[in-house]
């Protein structure tokens, strides 16, 4: 089919050049035509003075050279009609020649990029969505075939002090690392393509086919073997710390976003083990039922609006005005009650549901920001954006979209980050983090001293504004330690220029300390507990703390 469809391309161009090109001989042979006039005009005005047809005639009849000119116009005739013919071909065929080499770089192009979207650009292994689809297939085939529980089980390895390799010997090293650990773990694999790497320094692996049970733990096993050898790097021998969590497929789950999520669950008790791995149990869990119904029941939530944003105030402590407020995602379950954004927001994290949360979140709070605009209320939102948010190139331009959509001003919005959630891959993270700051977003490390606290990165990262977690603030007055800390982290952040946010504020004792600390900006119980929108509104009207217009109608 391709090849008659090159065929009639070839045929089509030949016909059409060829056309074009005989044009241009039928013009020729009018020139010479008109030559051949003129001269025999001239000749015949030499001889006898006068131009007639008897004379033309005699001119034609007796004039040799004239006879020479004749034949001019079937020369030019039969020799335009063979080079057009010659020159359609030699065209034709080049235009052929382009058109398929264009569309094999497409083809191959389309391929690369194919790849690229399915692989790991490092390791060059499958990635988390490629991963994902092949325990999937697996899950069918299993189910299709009446496949016994131990022919299928997933294996989650995590390097335990990978962290400590990156901060010590940089990205380059850490790279190669991965890398090698990623060949280890494929001449370990009896599986084509069995091994995938997940998530930075997480690695999956898919085994299909085992004849007893207890092989996947042996596998396990011969993996912490696999890497007890030092890794060469740069001429250093470095030892890495490998935890694995294994799941079966059907007892601990019958779709791969609930064995993924078990899998983590035992990687975590593997971390805590002196074996190095584990095999998931319920125990390991003890919420398991409710997780599970809840991560259903959460993505109903977010399609349906069954969630609630609830703010609290930020209150500007040199001059007491109301400056901002947090937007604090809230879950209110129709059955179980309130269930706390600890437990679910980490659930949406594991599942692929982070994206739709962010999503939802960004929506209201950009909303509920450009309604108090208008209403005269000039506040600064914080929004939370989670580890997962901070490795998807797609969110600046969803950020963009929803914003022109509610029709507020990036200046208005400060976009809270945490350590952890930079530090997991910094770079990655601070190309994300960089191009919201060029399009006039601000950014607050949250919780700040709780996490890693490197201030190598920090200094790297476009930020506004520092909070310091509650569990510092909160007993600066009795613990001189904590107190020590909050002062000195306020030194620091105004050293960089940053302002500080100090949350946990629970008294007025906390805030006049507070202020002689030279914090920036108080939040916490003392001014008021997250609220509703409408509970919001309600407390601006009758707040005690300065608004820049007191007529505002909320």
């Amino acid at each position: 089919m391709a090849l008659a469809i090159v065929n009639s391309l070839f045929s089509d161009n030949i016909r059409l050049l060829k056309t074009e090109a005989s044009k241009t001989a039928y013009q020729g042979v009018g020139v010479a035509i008109a030559t051949i006039i003129v001269a025999t005009c001239l000749v015949c005005y030499l001889g006898d003075n006068t131009i007639s047809l008897e004379g033309l005639w005699v001119a034609q009849k007796h004039n040799p050279a004239l006879w020479m000119l004749n034949l001019g116009p079937f020369v030019f005739g039969f020799w335009g009609q063979y080079s057009s013919s010659i020159m359609a071909y030699q065209a034709g065929a080049m235009i052929v020649d382009q058109t398929q080499e264009l569309r094999i770089r497409a083809d191959n192009l389309e391929k690369e990029t194919a790849y690229v979207s399915t692989h790991d650009r490092l390791t060059d292994l499958p990635n988390r969505a490629l991963f994902y689809d092949r325990v999937e297939r697996a899950i069918i085939s299993a189910l299709r075939l009446g496949n016994q529980p131990q022919g299928l089980s997933i294996l989650l390895v995590e390097i335990d002090n990978f962290k400590d390799i990156y901060d010590t010997l940089g990205r380059n090293s850490s790279d190669l690392i991965l890398k090698q650990i990623s060949n280890r773990l494929q001449g370990l694999s009896l599986e084509t393509d069995g091994v995938a790497k997940i998530d930075g320094n997480v690695f999956g692996i898919l085994l299909s086919e085992m004849d007893s049970s207890g092989w996947d733990e042996e596998f396990a096993q011969q993996i912490l073997k696999a890497m007890e050898a030092p890794f060469l790097i740069d001429r250093l021998y470095v030892n890495i710390h490998p935890n694995v969590g294994i799941v079966h497929f059907p007892e601990h789950g019958q779709d791969v976003d609930t064995l993924v999520q078990r899998a983590g669950v035992a990687l975590h008790i593997a971390q805590k083990s002196n074996k190095g791995y584990a095999l998931y149990e319920q125990s390991f869990d003890k919420h398991t039922p409710l997780r599970l119904t809840l991560m259903s029941e959460l993505r109903h939530a977010i399609g349906r609006d069954g969630l609630e944003l609830f703010y609290q105030p930020q209150v500007s402590i040199q001059t007491g005005e109301i400056c901002g407020a947090e937007a604090l995602l809230r879950w209110n379950h129709p059955i179980h009650g309130f269930v706390s954004p600890e437990d679910f927001i980490p659930m949406a994290e594991r599942n692929r549901m982070i994206k739709q949360l962010t999503q939802w979140v960004l929506h209201r709070a950009f909303r509920d920001c450009a309604l108090w605009y208008k209403q005269g209320l000039q506040l600064k939102i914080s929004v939370n954006l989670s580890a997962r948010d901070l490795h998807d190139p797609e969110l600046p331009d969803l950020i963009s979209g929803i914003a022109v959509a509610a029709g507020i001003q990036p200046a208005w919005i400060m976009l809270e980050i945490t350590e952890g959630s930079v530090m997991t891959e910094p770079e990655s993270a601070l190309v994300i983090i960089k191009r919201l700051n060029d399009m006039g977003y601000h950014f607050s490390m949250d919780d700040f001293g709780t996490g890693y606290s490197s201030l190598a990165y920090l200094k790297k990262l476009p930020l506004t504004e520092l909070k310091i977690d509650k569990s510092f603030v909160m007993d600066i007055i009795a613990n001189e330690n904590d107190a020590a800390i909050v002062k000195a982290t306020i030194n620091l952040a105004h050293n960089l220029g940053l302002k500080v946010t100090a949350e946990g504020v629970e008294s007025k004792a906390i805030m006049d300390r507070l202020t002689e600390y030279g914090c920036d900006i108080a939040q916490g119980y003392f001014l008021s507990k997250p609220i509703s929108v409408q509970d919001f509104n309600q407390w601006v009207q009758e707040a005690d703390w300065k608004i820049a217009n007191r007529n505002i109608q909320l």
